[in-house]
């Protein structure tokens, strides 16, 4: 298939692109700033934005499947300024989801890992995210050619991803790249809360295949009975992915591992919160995160991928 990719230029999309290449089909990366120097052979760029119904339509219309990952991130910033997560969000999916609609065209939507946090409230993003999957589910039941598959992947980490300051520019926190950073450079590791909260993680390449998979089944067999959760078998604390990436960092640092420092928990967050997947849900898609990397194996490349790729710039800064 010719694969449309919205938010292509993403972490997460960055993957995607890879596995989609890898198994014969080829990319068209949509993004709202003009990246086209970031492809590869095998795929084509469009600049446009999922908020321009008519951009998405004209995309679509060269493609004969799309994964659509564009949304705007993050917690307690789309606490704060809800407006943009709104648009994007949502009315961005619906522009997708009728584009797909109007040409036949199987999905596979990002949904959101901590889906079940919409039944005792949270933020921004959890709630527009959820509102596109309830958009999905009714293009699915009542539209002619609604084909949407919703996958759920949990905390996305790997190599790649994108630091927020004081360490990089992104404007959004993820605990990988937070968490690392601050242990290579000696500082303690910053957690909300008391850590005991469980947060699962899952390596973005079985992220990756996940949706390609996803997408796939659907072309064929139409979108999954069920969302696809894509995460671990075992869940950790908080604490503990935080001592693991402690442990990691001292391989380059030589030095002791790093305290782990306790913050308040920011708005939009749940003390003692426990977010899991049903993996038993991969099965639709022919998939077992028996399979997936391990927590330790995917701290091990993520932590020498910002010592060798993050650090050295970092330190001479």
């Amino acid at each position: 298939m010719k694969v449309l990719v919205t938010g292509g230029s993403g972490f997460i999309a960055s993957w995607i692109r890879k596995e989609l290449l890898a198994r014969g089909h080829t990319v068209l990366v949509m993004d709202h700033q003009d990246r086209r120097q970031q492809l590869a052979p095998g795929e084509e760029f469009f600049l446009g934005d999922v908020r321009d119904a008519t951009a998405v339509t004209e995309a679509a219309a060269h493609c004969e499947g799309i994964i659509h990952l564009a949304a705007v991130l993050g917690t307690q910033e789309t606490i704060s300024n809800p407006r943009p997560s709104a648009e994007t969000n949502i009315l961005g999916s619906l522009n997708v989801f009728e584009a797909a609609t109007q040409y036949n065209l199987p999905v596979a939507y990002a949904g959101v890992g901590n889906h079940a946090f919409r039944l005792i409230g949270t933020g921004c993003y959890t709630i527009t995210k959820s509102a596109a999957e309830d958009l999905a589910r009714m293009y699915n039941l009542y539209r002619d050619g609604g084909r949407i598959t919703i996958v759920r992947p949990v905390n996305a980490y790997g190599p790649g991803q994108s630091v927020a300051a004081p360490y990089g520019t992104s404007k959004v926190r993820k605990i990988a790249p937070s968490f690392a950073c601050r242990a290579l450079v000696g500082a303690d590791i910053e957690v909300y809360g008391d850590g005991t909260q469980i947060s699962d993680c899952v390596y973005v390449a079985d992220v990756a295949t996940a949706f390609v998979q996803a997408l796939e089944h659907t072309a064929v067999h139409g979108p999954t009975e069920r969302p696809v959760e894509v995460g671990p078998l075992e869940s950790l604390t908080v604490n503990d992915i935080a001592r693991l990436v402690a442990e990691e960092a001292t391989r380059y640092t030589g030095r002791e591992p790093v305290a782990i420092k306790h913050l308040p928990m920011r708005p939009g967050e749940i003390p003692n919160a426990v977010v899991t997947s049903d993996t038993s849900t991969l099965q639709q898609i022919g998939m077992t995160a028996a399979d997936f990397v391990p927590l330790d194996e995917g701290i091990h490349h993520t932590v020498r991928y910002y010592a060798e790729q993050w650090l050295p710039g970092y330190l001479a800064a």
